[in-house]
């Protein structure tokens, strides 16, 4: 059964995300030629001590590090070593944080110095999608809406979406119900009720849509080594609309503190 989250909850989760966002936005300025994804996780590290949150992802599972780094044909879940950046990779950063039990979520691609007109209109197109993934997400809608959002920009622009992983519902876990697939059909799945919080990522492929996951039981790379983009973004579903819980509450006229 999905949780609904009381607007306190949200503030917490609100708190979190922006740390998240926020060191993202700092690792994007790190992400240069001749870095190693192992110095991107210990920025990572640092910017959640600074804030005395935790990391959402050392441990998940047995994952061994702060934050996943995800290079060209990898999709997701890379993890941080000694490979070193090359202009003209594209890296997905994935990191989560833990305030006061609460998680947030996001990623984002980052270009590392210039890169190829193909790799930046990839980017675009997965980042516009995930935008309107969260243009989508109004009470009474529908999780198929929101997949269908994402797949139909990605199909009309010649991309494929990873349909193996999803976007999930999050909150006291880093992994709630639902699933939240990036694909239709439209009207079908679960309805969208406020208090629903959602972590909305599409990845979006260049080539064909299969994946396969490397030895290391983490990696997940495009089957046909076609160039991967990820974007993320933790959102909770209101009454007046979404609320992208790394910005201020849009809606501050209208809340009512439950």
């Amino acid at each position: 059964m999905t949780t609904l989250r009381s607007f306190s909850e949200m503030e917490t989760m609100h708190r979190a995300c922006s740390i998240v966002v926020e060191t993202l936005a700092i690792l994007a300025e790190h992400t240069k030629p001749g870095v190693t994804t192992k110095e991107l996780d210990l920025v990572a590290a640092e910017n959640l001590r600074k804030h005395g949150a935790k990391s959402a992802f050392l441990g998940y599972h047995g994952f061994p590090a702060t934050l996943c780094v995800s290079v060209n044909e990898e999709v997701v879940h890379g993890i941080p070593g000694k490979r070193v950046l090359n202009e003209g990779d594209i890296v997905g950063l994935d990191f989560g944080a833990i305030v006061d039990g609460y998680y947030g979520d996001a990623a984002r691609t980052v270009a590392v110095g210039q890169v190829s007109p193909e790799a930046e209109r990839l980017m675009k197109v997965t980042q516009e999608s995930l935008m309107l993934a969260i243009e989508t997400a109004h009470p009474g809608k529908r999780l198929g809406d929101i997949g269908h959002a994402v797949e139909s920009h990605a199909v009309r622009h010649g991309y494929t979406v990873v349909r193996e992983l999803s976007g999930h519902g999050i909150g006291r876990k880093l992994h709630e119900d639902p699933q939240v697939p990036n694909y239709g059909p439209p009207g079908k799945r679960e309805r969208l009720q406020p208090g629903m919080c959602l972590a909305l990522e599409p990845m979006v492929n260049a080539g064909a849509a299969a994946t396969r996951t490397l030895d290391d039981k983490w990696t997940v790379v495009t089957e046909d080594r076609s160039l991967s983009a990820h974007y993320e973004l933790t959102i909770a579903v209101t009454e007046h609309g979404p609320w992208v819980l790394s910005e201020p509450y849009p809606f501050a006229q209208s809340v009512r503190h439950a």
